[in-house]
């Protein structure tokens, strides 16, 4: 079974110094390494004028048997395969275990061609479909690889125990362990997968997770990163993102802004609408469809609350920030341009009126200088009291 290995046992003897065998023994490797860079090139070439079933096997013999006689020259020229020989017949390994190694091979260098063929049949039929994104087809492609690397692990196992089911078997026990011993890691794993299917964002999506709002900029199978707006970047673990609230502003390619506004009581509401709509038509980041729009909100303290909301293609986090910064500039513009009043916080002081206290001529009750004529507490002597400035007259019933 050596007879192919110890053929170049003859270089050995052309090459007896050690700087002619350090020599060979670099080309051979320069050779070997240049086959290697060259594969992708080759395979290529190979594609444009073979089946791409056939360029794949093409391209690994050539790779194996590159790799092969670099072997074979190497231990040749050095005289090692003598040594091999000697250490093949001491261990008594047999031709059943040469038999194994051979089958092995095979079946690893069978799993790497069957890997690229189903490959470049998923990106083919994921090509002719809209459906399915980028990110899934790599999905796929992952978990296809996995599929088939574990079958071919078990096949080669199988090969080299006859107890194959008692060997799965502790498998299964050593992975209980593992798995008890890093839950945490393993549910971050588990919820990456299922990220990975459900898509709720993508890679450059603008989200806000877990209280972090930024740009997303890589989706790992443990967990997410997110780059926010003040340069910092965040390690979210996968588990956390499956169990938080995600708020994704880019999965639609648009986003309402709203601006909320209070207008006066006495100012005239329609008026302040058209004004405000007028305003939103100079914003260069405002879309016509769907049309922007005003709507009452509510009667608060002070104002009457108007929201004035648009809407924004594809939102990012600097257009929507100089959209809304225009848009609140040109409202304001437009309301003290035609004289809509936009009101401060107030409060309005009063006494109550129509009580049934009796006053005397000199608006006191009782001779008591404190209460006022219409019945409340004078504030100067409720600050005398008091000893502290009062907010607001105290009634008297």
């Amino acid at each position: 079974m050596l007879e192919p290995l110890t053929a170049l046992d003859w270089l050995s003897e052309q090459f007896t110094t050690t700087n002619q065998r350090l020599v060979v023994t670099v080309v051979t490797a320069g050779v070997a390494l240049a086959v290697l860079l060259s594969s992708q090139a080759f395979h290529r070439h190979l594609n444009e004028r073979l089946k791409p079933l056939h360029a794949d096997v093409v391209t690994t013999v050539v790779l194996v048997a590159a790799f092969v006689l670099s072997m074979a020259t190497i231990l040749g020229v050095w005289g090692q395969t003598g040594a091999i020989r000697e250490l093949y017949e001491r261990q008594d390994l047999g031709e059943e275990f040469v038999a194994r190694v051979i089958v092995s091979f095979v079946i690893l260098v069978s799993t790497y061609i069957v890997v690229r063929f189903v490959r470049r049949l998923l990106r083919e039929l994921f090509e002719s479909s809209s459906a399915v994104t980028r990110h899934q087809h790599e999905v796929a492609h992952r978990l296809s690889q996995a599929v088939l690397w574990t079958t071919a692990l078990v096949v080669i196992l199988s090969v080299w125990t006859d107890d194959l089911g008692g060997l799965l078997v502790g498998a299964g026990f050593l992975g209980i362990v593992l798995g008890m011993a890093a839950r945490q890691t393993l549910g971050s794993m588990i919820a990456g997968f299922v990220l990975m299917f459900s898509r709720p964002f993508e890679v450059g999506h603008w989200v806000e997770i877990d209280d972090r709002e930024g740009i997303v900029t890589d989706i790992s199978i443990v967990n997410t990163r997110i780059q926010t707006f003040d340069g910092e970047y965040v390690v979210v673990p996968n588990d956390v993102v499956g169990s938080s609230l995600v708020t994704n502003r880019s999965k639609h390619g648009r986003l309402r802004i709203e601006i909320e506004v209070g207008i006066d009581y006495e100012a005239d509401v329609e008026r302040a609408r058209e004004l405000a709509l007028e305003a939103i038509d100079d914003v260069p980041e405002a879309q016509a469809v769907p049309e922007p729009g005003v709507v009452t909100k509510s009667f608060d303290d002070s104002a009457i609350l108007l929201g004035v909301r648009f809407w924004v293609d594809e939102p990012t986090a600097s257009t929507c920030t100089r959209a809304r910064t225009t848009a609140i500039g040109a409202i304001k513009d437009a309301f003290d341009e035609h004289g809509v009043k936009i009101p401060y916080p107030q409060r309005e002081l009063s006494g109550r009126s129509g009580t049934d206290v009796q006053l005397s001529a000199d608006g006191a009750r009782g001779g008591d200088d404190r209460w006022g004529p219409d019945g409340a507490e004078s504030t100067a002597d409720a600050e005398d009291r008091n000893g502290e400035p009062s907010s607001q007259p105290m009634e008297r019933t």
